[in-house]
């Protein structure tokens, strides 16, 4: 089976998909000066996109890594939004993190692994 690869770079891809599973890259807000919801917030609008150009969307989610600057001050707000986000009944499996990000005003990066219908 071919392997299809969105959105590449020389380092990655934002899309990676293969026998029936999309791979997301790790994805961050566009507006790194928010606080942890404002963050998390464009970083789950970001999935959503990628999701959707992929032919797939969050209900279909098999798992999600979450990492976190701080899991002490930004895992209570990110799960507010997440709780917010997350579709009934379709909560992936998920680990949360507390991570070194690649700069110092990225508080969230998540990646996802989904099915296709």
């Amino acid at each position: 089976m071919a392997i299809r690869r969105l959105h590449s770079e020389p380092r990655y891809s934002e899309i990676v998909i293969h026998n029936g599973t999309v791979h997301l890259g790790g994805q961050l807000a566009d507006d790194l000066s928010g606080d942890i919801r404002q963050q998390t917030r464009e970083t789950l609008a970001s999935i959503d996109r990628l999701l959707a150009e992929a032919g797939t969307d969050k209900t279909r989610i098999l798992s999600t890594t979450i990492y976190l600057r701080d899991i002490a001050t930004d895992f209570a707000g990110m799960n507010e939004v997440w709780d917010a986000w997350v579709a009934p009944g379709a909560s992936p499996a998920r680990a949360t993190v507390e991570a070194r990000l690649y700069a110092p005003e990225v508080r969230v990066e998540m990646m996802v692994i989904a099915a296709l219908p």
